[in-house]
């Protein structure tokens, strides 16, 4: 074979593959990190990060992930940004394939993260970082006594919404249907809580805002009247869907998409790994997504040195 065969290839470059490459680095495995199409993940959509530890300032989500690439590289991970659209994980060693050429390496770290789902609408994503937002945890604090939406009815729209009222003034659901899809004991605490209010039948629109969110126009899906809603603040909660797409019929991936893992970041492949927000769809934090990133990183480490051994 003349292509080399690496000891440790990972395939995304957010908080969790930045942070193996770190430890695999360090541990003197040389990595070869694959950043893919969004270098750094979902934070360097983000703007202020105020919840990494070790900023007490806070710190812009793009400035943050060039910092782990910066320090990944500094102990000598190469990063190439190229995209994977095919993996061989049948046999040893493991192939992948980008659009540029062909990669073999001895070990995998899977970090290819979730994306949120969004509306589709351009005045959302034109005001994505200034108001919009797809994580009340991280960006709660930001509307301290001001006015926020939330899309959605599951559990994860009335957990934001719970959240958020430590904070905000008010929150308001909006909502398409009648009835919400979360379960009895989620809709019994939002209903309870008096800073959260409903808005039925509605659809979102058009976000409207020049520089940052001053409210949005739903639409009623019973009889097409248009309204507009005041706030300062949009969440989107309609799910996350995990980039795992390119694992199907590879890995065994549950009901909701994830990576089904085996003792945390092991998968069913001996010698594959997964970490972040591929496999972890209940904390999705950058922080957890780091570790996650570090514990993938020393079970390949230990995986490698146990094959070296035998």
């Amino acid at each position: 074979m003349s292509q080399p065969i690496h000891e440790l290839l990972i395939i995304g470059s957010g908080p969790a593959g930045y942070t193996a490459a770190i430890y695999a680095a360090r541990a003197n495995l040389s990595p070869v990190l694959l950043a893919g199409p969004t270098p750094g993940g979902q934070l360097v959509l983000t703007t202020d990060v105020e919840n990494f530890p070790g900023f007490p300032d806070g710190i812009l989500g793009q400035e943050l992930m060039e910092k782990f690439e910066a320090q990944a590289k500094r102990f000598g991970t190469q990063v190439f940004s190229e995209s994977v659209s095919e993996v061989n994980f049948s046999q040893r060693p493991f192939s992948v394939k980008t659009e540029k050429k062909q990669y073999y390496a001895r070990s995998i770290i899977i970090a290819t993260g979730a994306e949120s789902k969004w509306l589709g609408l351009s005045s959302e994503q034109r005001l994505r970082g200034h108001g919009v937002s797809a994580c009340a945890t991280c960006d709660g604090a930001f509307f301290k006594n001001k006015i926020v939406c939330v899309v959605g009815g599951g559990d994860s729209a009335l957990e934001e919404s719970l959240f958020l009222t430590k904070f905000v003034s008010k929150v308001i659901v909006i909502h398409r249907r009648e009835d919400l899809k979360a379960s009895k004991i989620m809709q019994d605490r939002a209903k309870a809580n008096p800073k959260i209010l409903f808005e039925w039948n509605q659809e979102v629109i058009e976000v409207l805002g020049e520089k940052s969110v001053s409210g949005v126009r739903t639409k009623n899906i019973k009889d097409d009247s248009e309204k507009i809603i005041e706030c300062q603040g949009l969440f989107v909660a309609i799910g996350h869907t995990p980039n795992t797409k390119l694992f199907e019929g590879v890995l065994d991936i549950d009901q909701k998409g994830y990576i089904k893992s085996e003792n945390e970041t092991k998968t069913k492949i001996p010698g594959v790994f997964v970490a972040g927000d591929v496999f972890d769809w209940r904390y999705r934090q950058a922080i957890t997504a780091a570790g996650s990133g570090c514990k993938a990183a020393i079970d390949a480490e230990k995986f490698l040195e146990t094959e070296r051994k035998s």
